[in-house]
């Protein structure tokens, strides 16, 4: 019989960093899975019936990973060995929705998830993500993500009012947040004017607009309503998910419309009854890979109006709603990760778990996490915890 709702039952990371030099990603996957065993008591399946894990759902990138079938390398370090192993090749929260989906349908009611990503493992991080562009056309002109969010900035700056300053209030407060929180990569607090100064990278976006190379894994224990007990006092229920996918050329779509978020927060939001985003959340952690997406997807999202950012920044936003008291991706997470660790600070946050940036009665919160450039798949998470009341 499948379950009628699916909760996050236990959440471990990695501290992030620069580079894991020291492991290799079997190890880092090891050491997530442990403590997602010792929090929960959870066992693995030896025999059907046993109650025990039976399938796993991993994320990972063949190009980052250096390797073609990326996942096969790691699964005995996730339990994989003679069970059920299914992989996520994009934003590791698609990897929640597609577990929940597999104990929403009846296949599972226990599911294992794990995600890694060594962005220092690549000789450069551009040069993996020019690969996800048109061989013929996009390629050769030298296309990455990070090229291809620049435009999207300026497209996006111009159309919400969003300045140089701006960007700067969102990298100071990234940074400030962050040094709160002990798995974050850019910890170091940084003033307006350090940010404002440092060199351009990408017209208009600056060094520090930017995420740090980072290396990290997550893993999260996903089980049916029926057996949530067995593992915690403290599940955070899965409440709403939609993603949606824009156009893949660059210019077929107009890069400041915000069209794969909003549309993807409509379905996620209508699955978890959702009609008033900026007044329903008591928190938000937004996928921020550069600093003019906090405003802009904070928009897509519904958290202020569309072409408000910069008031919104100005309005104190991003205090009065709680937008990302991780840091967000700004501080550091793999480009795999992003969004998978939006959602383990909600987890975090739902549970009281949080320390000094624990937000107050956290009871409901949202996510998002992109996948390719200019936030070209969009998807959305809503979790709340018991306090919730629904």
């Amino acid at each position: 019989m499948s379950a009628k709702r699916a909760a996050i039952c236990a959440v471990a990371q990695l501290p992030f960093e620069k580079a894991i030099w020291h492991k290799r990603i079997q190890e880092m996957c090891f050491d997530v899975v442990e403590p997602v065993l010792e929090q929960t008591g959870v066992k693995f399946c030896k025999k059907p019936g046993d109650g025990g894990i039976r399938s796993i759902v991993t994320v990972s990138d063949d190009v980052f990973d250096a390797r073609t079938i990326s996942n096969n390398a790691i699964q005995d370090a996730v339990g994989a060995h003679n069970r059920g192993e299914d992989k996520v090749a994009m934003d590791g929260i698609n990897a929640i929705a597609y577990a929940v989906s597999c104990i929403l349908s009846g296949h599972d009611d226990l599911i294992l998830l794990v995600g890694h990503c060594k962005e220092s493992q690549a000789e450069s991080r551009n040069m993996c993500t020019n690969l996800a562009f048109d061989p013929f056309y996009l390629r050769p002109l030298g296309l990455d993500f990070e090229t291809l969010n620049a435009l999207q900035a300026r497209d996006y700056m111009a159309k919400s009012g969003v300045t140089d300053e701006h960007l700067a209030k969102v990298v100071v407060r990234s940074r400030r947040n962050a040094a709160k929180n002990p798995v974050a990569n850019a910890r170091d607090e940084v003033t307006m004017e350090e940010v404002m100064n440092s060199p351009m990278a990408y017209d208009p976006l600056r060094e520090l607009h930017i995420y740090p190379q980072s290396d990290g894994a997550i893993a999260m224990l996903i089980a049916g309503e029926d057996r949530v007990k067995e593992f915690t006092g403290k599940p955070v229920w899965v409440s709403g998910f939609g993603n949606c996918m824009d156009s893949y050329f660059p210019g077929d779509k107009d890069l400041a419309s915000n069209f794969p978020l909003k549309k993807a927060a409509k379905l996620a939001y209508r699955m978890a009854g959702v009609t008033d985003p900026a007044k329903e959340f008591d928190f938000a952690e937004l996928n921020d890979a550069a600093a003019y997406q906090l405003p802009m997807w904070a928009e897509g999202v519904g958290l202020c109006a569309d072409g408000a950012g910069g008031e919104w920044i100005d309005g104190g936003g991003m205090e009065k709603m709680n937008v990302n008291p991780s840091g967000g991706m700004l501080a550091g997470n793999p480009i795999m990760l992003g969004g998978l660790a939006r959602a383990a600070e909600l987890v975090i946050q739902l549970r009281g778990d949080a320390g000094e940036r624990q937000v107050a009665g956290a009871r409901r919160g949202v996510a998002n996490g992109t996948t390719g450039a200019a936030g070209q798949l969009q998807s959305v998470l809503v979790l709340e915890n018991d306090r919730a009341g629904r």
